[in-house]
């Protein structure tokens, strides 16, 4: 079965931004809240969800920066030109590693709190198979399906997630909420480090913006993209915290599926609600997975120019696979995870500043308003 050709292989606009939220959307919006409220009282969590998201819409709005300096020419080729290519391609190599990192742990999530929430009775290597290989089809094809495809879920995952908040605004208690800002500024910076996975992949606006068409105007939107974001995981942590407080909040293993499972639809028109939203959920992990393999088959192929994108794909596809079920137990594989969001972030971080701090010393300028 061949994958379907566009005849357009850029990127809108709308696209690239898009793909922003997509691909942070994931994982981590079921145990966010019960990471963060671990950290802070009350419900001041939504601070440091609000304060790390600035930080990184102001360094993603940097790496946008730093690539409108070199239209059309990819990361490689202009980090080749401002660091040298032997450390461009080490750079490139990190980079990819985190993708299939995050790859790996998206799929191994999935796999085992599928296995605990839906089909008890299969074994999690064949759930984590099934997942992989869809994933694989469509990175497969044509870079800019995925990205439409993102187009299409993204409002299906935030109107399905707004929705279970919605049916749940009669548990809500205001004692939940209130007082505010009873945290001290130890567990405000403790609440960011705990944002950190929610983030990983904001990268990604570095990568992409070579495949846009018309790059006019992207700082804006790639704010919005951000802000949707952040207001997203707002949301939610707050209605996690206004309906089973704070203290329970911290406890649950996944505050936004018990959230879920409290959906009572009057007239009994739909029964486990919560199925429906894991559906939903499985689609943003689609997103965000597909992206961060996407970008490392992307770099890879920068590297090594002869080998075509699908025999890359097959060629860290098993990769990915061993990765993902080489810890024992998932608990594990939530420390690893962690440990390496917080890499992901750093480096992410240090990356963008760095070269773009680089290219202002070498005296690089723009010559298009993005």
């Amino acid at each position: 079965m061949n994958p379907f050709k566009y005849s357009d292989v850029q990127l809108s606009e709308s696209e690239y931004v898009i793909a922003l939220p997509s691909a942070l959307i994931g994982v981590a919006v079921l145990s966010l809240p019960r990471e963060v409220a671990k950290v802070t009282s009350f419900s001041d969590g939504w601070v440091s969800i609000l304060l790390a998201g600035i930080i990184f819409t102001f360094i993603a709005i940097m790496g946008v920066k730093l690539a409108a300096l070199f239209p059309e020419k990819s990361f490689l080729s202009y980090t080749s030109f401002l660091v040298s290519r032997p450390v461009a391609i080490g750079i490139a190599f990190i980079n990819i590693l985190i993708a299939l990192f995050i790859v790996a742990f998206s799929t191994r999530a999935l796999a085992s709190i599928s296995q605990q929430y839906l089909f008890e009775h299969t074994p999690m290597e064949v759930l984590a198979l099934s997942f992989l290989l869809v994933v694989i089809y469509a990175v497969s094809g044509s870079r800019v399906g995925i990205f439409r495809l993102n187009v299409l879920f993204l409002p299906i995952i935030l109107f399905a997630f707004l929705f279970v908040l919605l049916f749940n605004i009669k548990w809500f208690n205001a004692a939940n909420v209130f007082p505010m800002f009873q945290s001290d500024l130890t567990d405000y910076l403790n609440g960011i480090t705990k944002t950190f996975e929610a983030y990983v992949g904001f990268g990604i606006v570095l990568f992409y913006f070579v495949f846009i068409k018309n790059p006019a105007n992207v700082t804006k939107k790639v704010t919005i993209g951000m802000s949707v974001t952040i207001a997203f995981y707002m949301i939610i942590f707050l209605g996690c915290i206004s309906v089973f407080g704070n203290a329970v909040t911290g406890n649950m293993h996944y505050p936004t599926i018990e959230l879920a499972k409290r959906v009572d639809i009057p007239g009994a028109i739909l029964e486990r609600i919560d199925a429906v939203v894991f559906t939903i959920w499985i689609m943003a992990i689609f997103n965000s997975t597909a992206i961060s393999l996407d970008l490392g088959v992307l770099l890879l192929s920068s590297i090594f120019k002869k080998m075509k994108k699908r025999i890359l794909t097959f060629i860290l596809s098993p990769i990915v696979y061993f990765l993902a079920l080489f810890p024992q137990q998932f608990d594990q594989a939530r420390k690893i995870a962690s440990l390496l969001s917080q890499f992901n972030i750093y480096f992410t971080c240090t990356m963008i500043l760095g070269l773009f701090l680089i290219a202002k010393i070498r005296g690089v300028k723009s010559r298009d308003k993005i």
